[in-house]
């Protein structure tokens, strides 16, 4: 008995280490998925900003109850970018969502083909040094995510990278 109690414990102990190393929504899982993406194209690394991160938090708190994927009025500030889901959704698979958005990106016109790419230029933006993000689960289950970033990019003539 005390060997199944035991056994128990352990599985116990490593279901929930492993909840907690899966959720994939630290601050380093983020700032990972991101410079994976830029060390791809020979930009500098990003690092996290608290004080970005405060303001991610204070925004995507006020849509805990709508979960609407509106940019802040503050996207002026920091470029930004939002994903959503019905349900859970972690930051590393948000902004492996952006990051996808690559095939669509033609670096010699600097222009979006076949569908929308400005969420991954903003991932890979040079001048964007500074990193925060936030993630909350909306009343109807959903999720809402946001990263902002300083300086902001995308300006329309300029070339991310």
């Amino acid at each position: 008995m005390g060997f199944s109690k035991l056994s128990l414990a352990l599985l116990l102990g490593l279901a929930l280490m492993s909840d907690y190393t899966l959720a994939q929504d630290s601050p380093a899982d983020f700032v990972n998925a991101h410079n994976v993406a830029r060390a791809q194209v020979g930009v500098p690394p990003l690092a996290w900003d608290d004080t970005i991160v405060g303001f991610a938090r204070d925004y995507a708190n006020q849509h805990v109850d709508d979960c609407q994927l509106v940019h802040s009025s503050g996207a002026g500030k920091y470029g930004e970018n939002l994903a959503g889901s019905t349900g859970d959704l972690n930051g590393t698979n948000a902004v492996e969502m952006w990051v996808s958005e690559r095939e669509n990106y033609d670096y010699n016109s600097d222009s979006c083909v076949g569908g929308e790419c400005r969420h991954y230029t903003q991932v890979v933006w040079r001048d964007s040094v500074r990193l925060g993000c936030a993630k909350v689960r909306c009343n109807n289950g959903g999720t809402f995510i946001g990263c902002n970033y300083d300086p902001p990019g995308n300006f329309l003539g300029q070339k991310p990278y």
